[in-house]
């Protein structure tokens, strides 16, 4: 069985601000993955606030992320690790052991 191969423009990009919550667990979630990700403060750039205004009905709702150019507006960890996984994106070794219960 062969695993997909991740394209050079495959990343995932959090688009995040200072003070929300959600993003912090958003981004802890990820580090307990193994999901490297690029994190851009939407404060800190117009640019990136833009881009989250385009995809968000014109609101800044974070955190907004980028998979492979697949946006999500405030998703789990477990869905942007499985597109990333779809996508051929790498996680880190440690990071493989399962870091959520099962459901059901």
């Amino acid at each position: 069985m062969s695993t997909p191969e991740a394209s050079p423009a495959a990343t995932v990009t959090v688009y995040w601000r200072p003070g929300c919550p959600f993003c912090r667990s958003l981004r802890r979630g990820f580090r307990r993955a193994g999901l490297a990700t690029e994190e851009i403060d939407i404060w800190s750039d117009p640019e990136a606030r833009a881009f989250v205004r385009d995809h968000v009905d014109g609101t800044e709702t974070v955190p907004t992320v980028d998979v492979a150019g697949t946006v999500l507006v405030n998703p789990s960890a477990r869905r942007v690790a499985a597109l990333a996984a779809e996508a051929g994106i790498p996680t880190s070794p440690f990071g493989s052991r399962r870091w959520w219960r099962p459901r059901g």
